[in-house]
């Protein structure tokens, strides 16, 4: 339960490192790097669960979000989708990681690149949704600027994981 709540707050904190994009709604952030650890190192049920707490602080009003916003209206924004695919990121990340094991950088990235994955699509579809543009412009705003520093953050959260499980 300890670590589940220190993962929420390394989500939060991950999230006042922000990165704006001028063209994007989406910035960049380290949220998605603590997503993967807290879903590799915590397993399906602590990890969700850390992530579940992060979003809850943000709906009630403390300012968790990126850039230090909060509320419900978060969630409905552009945004919301990637917010909210963050508890199903770590649910899957955790539930492969449960699983094989986090010992194998490789795999530990494989389980990763799922989180990602379903982040991207379920986050690009909601800004699609909530912003009315196409589904090839949300991938152009919230998916391709991402997908450099996304891919390094997987790498380094694979081999931290590798490393220094718990």
């Amino acid at each position: 339960m300890a670590l589940a709540s220190l993962f929420a707050a390394l989500i939060a904190v991950g999230a006042y490192l922000k990165i704006p994009i001028p063209f994007s709604p989406v910035p960049i952030t380290l949220q998605v790097f603590f997503v993967f650890l807290a879903g590799a190192m915590l397993g399906a049920r602590w990890g969700t669960l850390s992530v579940i707490v992060y979003l809850l602080l943000g709906i009630i009003g403390l300012p968790v979000y990126s850039g230090g916003t909060s509320g419900l209206g978060m969630l409905l924004g552009p945004t919301g989708g990637y917010l909210v695919s963050f508890a199903i990121a770590a649910f899957l990340i955790g539930t492969l990681a449960d699983k094989k094991g986090t010992e194998n950088m490789l795999l530990n990235a494989s389980f990763m690149l799922a989180g990602l994955f379903i982040i991207y699509l379920l986050g690009t579809s909601y800004l699609a949704f909530a912003a009315n543009i196409t589904f090839e412009n949300a991938l152009k705003l919230g998916v391709l600027p991402f997908l450099p520093a996304d891919l390094l953050k997987l790498a380094l959260a694979s081999f931290i994981v590798s490393k220094y499980s718990l």
